[in-house]
């Protein structure tokens, strides 16, 4: 059942990727702006983050398979609206529509394993979970790619909406939710506890550098990879997509990797801000215009180290009582991914703006992305952390409620 819920995060994986290989294309035939591009990519993110609340207060009330049973259909909408754009504002329908889609996708999947494994275990698990998902990140390398030149970027979206169909009616006929008392939980109840939640102090360092980690990586692979090799190397998009293919490959590693070596709750956080401290610094190496060889290994390395994620997954884990496991990956995610839209969103502001005053802009938005992920971990370092009495502090208050 964990294979067939990972289906549908690798679409999304998949889905989210998307924009930075059709980006050369939709710039040809929309003539879009630095700044329309990055909202396009963006706004499945917006989306996706908006719904993570909601969606995490529907797998409390009716569990993981409902909730992703009636949200993923929009995730084959979504595309098959962009597919048949004929303006800016239809893309980006077809991207919220999608976001939406995909909102739960891997939330789903989170939930179910802080369910079923024992905490010691939550680690290795999630990121295997992860690392398999990263599965969609390979479809848009070369295979999208090759899509693209030999079709069309419309046909792209229409093979990635029936990939969706295929990964709906598995979930739909493969997978059994729960059957015990997270269905009585009213919607009254999850939003107070949204409340307790956000009135632990330590939410807000984990919000802090989730907004941010995620976001980097995302921004280069999501976005700006394929317009930066073409525009700065000369590499054509079969080139590029060979490029991604590797990073997602090294993606793929990089979660189960950290799941596996996860040092445990007492040097887990050095360890997570140790390498978002590294990857700001390769990026800030990135922004120097290294020659095309070593800008690719520097992606490479910042692929791997995105594994560091799952290390953050197993913090916020180990962070909270298992009563507010389901709201708090929900609060997580949607951080995480409002990091990844607002990223998007403001290198596309930084790349017009680069343009204007005649700035490299690929320097600009890297050097951009590295200060962003510098100040998230600052953000993590300085505001408090989960002591071991946090997530057994959550108690009383519900006891007393």
């Amino acid at each position: 059942m964990l294979l067939v819920l990972i289906s549908g995060f690798a679409l999304s994986q998949a889905f989210r990727t998307a924009a930075g290989m059709m980006a050369p294309p939709l710039q040809r035939e929309f003539g879009l702006t630095p700044q329309q591009l990055g909202l396009f990519a963006a706004a499945f993110h917006f989306s996706f983050a908006a719904l993570q609340l909601f969606m995490g207060m529907g797998i409390d009330v009716y569990g993981p398979k409902r909730t992703v049973a009636v949200a993923f259909p929009l995730a084959v909408i979504g595309p098959v609206v962009t597919a048949t754009a004929h303006g800016f504002p239809q893309l980006i329908l077809g991207q919220v529509l999608t976001g939406v889609g995909c909102a739960p996708a891997f939330l789903v999947c989170t939930v179910f394993i802080s369910r079923r494994f024992t905490i010691e275990r939550f680690a290795a698990v999630n990121g295997a979970a992860l690392g398999i998902g990263s599965v969609g990140l390979l479809l848009t390398g070369t295979p999208l790619a090759w899509i693209i030149e030999q079709v069309s970027w419309r046909a792209g979206y229409g093979a990635l909406a029936a990939c969706g169909v295929l990964a709906w009616l598995a979930i739909v006929l493969l997978v059994r939710d729960e059957t015990h008392a997270h269905q009585a939980l009213d919607v009254r109840a999850a939003l107070r506890g949204y409340d307790e939640l956000f009135r632990l102090p330590h939410t807000w360092g984990i919000v802090g550098l989730a907004l941010f980690s995620y976001a980097a990586f995302m921004a280069l692979r999501g976005l700006w990879l394929t317009p930066l090799l073409i525009d700065r190397y000369g590499f054509s998009l079969v080139q590029t997509g060979s490029v991604a293919i590797a990073i997602s490959v090294l993606g793929m590693v990089g979660a189960p990797l950290f799941g596996r070596i996860d040092p445990g709750e007492q040097h887990r956080r050095r360890w997570i801000l140790t390498c978002a401290l590294l990857t700001a610094a390769l990026f800030l190496a990135m922004a120097v215009a290294p020659g095309a060889a070593l800008a690719v290994a520097l992606a490479l390395a910042i692929s791997l180290l995105s594994g560091f994620g799952t290390l953050q997954y197993a913090d916020v884990r180990s962070a909270y009582p298992a009563r507010m496991t389901g709201r708090a990956m929900a609060v997580f995610t949607m951080a995480m991914f409002l990091g990844v839209a607002l990223m998007q969103w403001f290198t596309g502001g930084i790349a017009s703006a680069a343009q204007q005053l005649q700035v490299e802009r690929y320097a600009a938005v890297l050097v951009a992305i590295g200060l962003g992920l510098g100040l998230g971990s600052l953000l993590f370092r300085l505001l408090p952390a989960p002591g071991r009495a946090s997530a057994a502090a959550a108690e009383p208050a519900q006891s007393a409620s």
